[in-house]
């Protein structure tokens, strides 16, 4: 019974973890999922904007003085301003370019992203203070202040961002640019307007993900990368565009990591994550939400 106990208690846990670590993932992907809907172009710097906002909430909080929430306030507004900067300097030129033209351009931008933070700041990893150390257990599951805190926001900015989209004109705007870009021209849409607000929600996004984790994770230069590629692994895991998969997709590979790490090894979490990922496009090729695409 012992046995049993400590082993249900050992899965619990895990299953938090992947809870926390999923929903962050999912948000990051929210944002991703979103420009590829509108744009049909992988936003390959998403995970380096991801990083500068972490470093933004950082050094707000480390060197400025300010307190956790109006940096992460902060970070999200300079990062959605910096998102659209990055659609009207890179995307925007190559809107009607061979789709090889703007993966180039977002692998140059991630590769100055990454040496800007290392020049402005050093290579070396930060933190910022745990704002809420506190630690609560339940049934035998320890829960840090902190990590549930990351849960909440992010199921509050998901369930903020369905409201966003359902219920507002911007909202519906964006929805109608993604499902027909033309159509939506045509009947007086500002599809540059629509893009560029595509691509500061997405970045805002990103920065509060980083602002919630970074109490919990060191933040470095080269942390965007990873989380980069498995934002990658979410949305295609979920389904190209489709921003129930993006949610889905992101706590399947958050639980898969966590799981996996716990009872097996954590030097093998990223391995598990990417072989789910290998079974299920082999089983379903578009993704668990994706849809056929006519014609081609």
């Amino acid at each position: 019974m012992m046995v049993d106990g400590v082993s249900m208690e050992l899965f619990l846990q895990q299953v938090f973890n992947g809870v926390m670590l999923g929903s962050t993932y999912a948000i990051v992907a929210l944002g991703l999922t979103m420009v590829y809907g509108i744009l049909h172009v992988p936003n390959f710097a998403h995970g380096h904007m991801y990083m500068l906002g972490a470093y933004v909430c950082f050094f707000l909080i480390t060197i400025f003085g300010f307190a956790y929430w109006p940096a992460v306030a902060i970070s999200a507004i300079v990062l959605a301003l910096a998102g659209v900067v990055l659609e009207f300097l890179v995307y925007k030129p190559l809107r009607n370019a061979p789709a090889l033209n703007p993966f180039i351009a977002a692998l140059g931008a991630l590769i100055i992203l990454e040496n800007a933070v290392v020049v402005l700041w050093g290579p070396e990893g930060h933190r910022i203070p745990n704002p809420y150390p506190g630690i609560i257990d339940v049934i035998g599951i320890t829960m840090s202040q902190q990590r549930l805190l990351v849960i909440a926001v992010a199921f509050t900015m998901i369930f903020l961002l369905q409201l966003f989209i359902k219920k507002t004109t911007m909202g519906s705007t964006i929805e109608a640019v993604a499902q027909n870009k033309e159509g939506a021209t045509l009947v007086g849409i500002n599809v540059n307007r629509v893009s560029a607000m595509t691509f500061a929600i997405s970045t805002g996004l990103a920065a509060v993900a980083a602002c919630m984790v970074a109490p919990i994770f060191m933040i470095s230069p080269s942390m965007g990368s990873l989380v980069g590629v498995k934002a990658f692994v979410i949305v295609i895991l979920g389904g190209m565009g489709s921003i129930p998969g993006a949610i889905v997709g992101g706590i399947i590979l958050g639980l898969i990591e966590a799981i996996g790490g716990g009872y097996f090894s954590a030097a093998y979490k990223d391995v598990f994550g990417f072989g789910a990922l290998v079974l299920i496009l082999a089983i379903k090729p578009t993704g668990l939400f994706g849809k056929e695409i006519k014609g081609r």
